[in-house]
């Protein structure tokens, strides 16, 4: 139980952070780490002893995190109808987001690496210009300037494709 402990313990507010991530709100990551910490516990006697044990319980939480966003997935919204308004019954198609989503995958492919990279670190995953120049072992300044031209460059790609017929964007 001591090793148990031991292992399981220091990863908690990892697996927190990791539930949060798949999630998207603190009460749904904390609940998914419950059920985690709960069948690593139950199925720690039965685990490979030679195995990793960090992995095997990030992939216990991994799975429960993908089952739970299909269920959600498969049972839609729940809108209470009591007192709820008509918009909130109805939902935008999504057609025009998967375009979207197309053609801001397609336009941050015609970026250069370099600025690719900066964009992804800085707007995607968070980190700030001095985290994203120490991660690229790069000054600081340069960040700021790859980041600037990212974006006008996005935003000229954006823009250039809004301008093509559908037809023509559409692959």
């Amino acid at each position: 139980m001591r090793d148990l402990l031991s292992v399981i313990q220091p990863l908690i507010p990892r697996l927190r952070r990791y539930a949060r991530s798949m999630a998207g709100d603190a009460a749904t990551a904390d609940d998914l780490v419950q059920d985690c910490l709960e069948r690593a516990v139950r199925g720690w006697p039965k685990r490979r002893p030679d195995g990793d044990a960090r992995a095997w319980v990030f992939a216990i939480l991994h799975n429960l995190a993908v089952n739970r966003l299909r269920q959600a997935a498969r049972r839609g919204v729940h809108v209470a109808l009591e007192g709820s308004a008509d918009p909130a019954l109805a939902s935008p198609p999504a057609q025009e987001d998967a375009l979207r989503h197309a053609d801001l995958l397609r336009a941050l492919d015609t970026l250069p690496l370099d600025q690719r990279s900066v964009l992804l670190l800085v707007s995607v995953e968070g980190l700030s210009y001095e985290q994203a120049a120490r991660v690229l072992d790069i000054p600081i300044g340069t960040v700021m300037s790859r980041l600037s031209r990212a974006r006008q460059k996005l935003l000229l790609a954006l823009d250039a494709d809004q301008s093509l017929p559908c037809s023509r964007r559409v692959k």
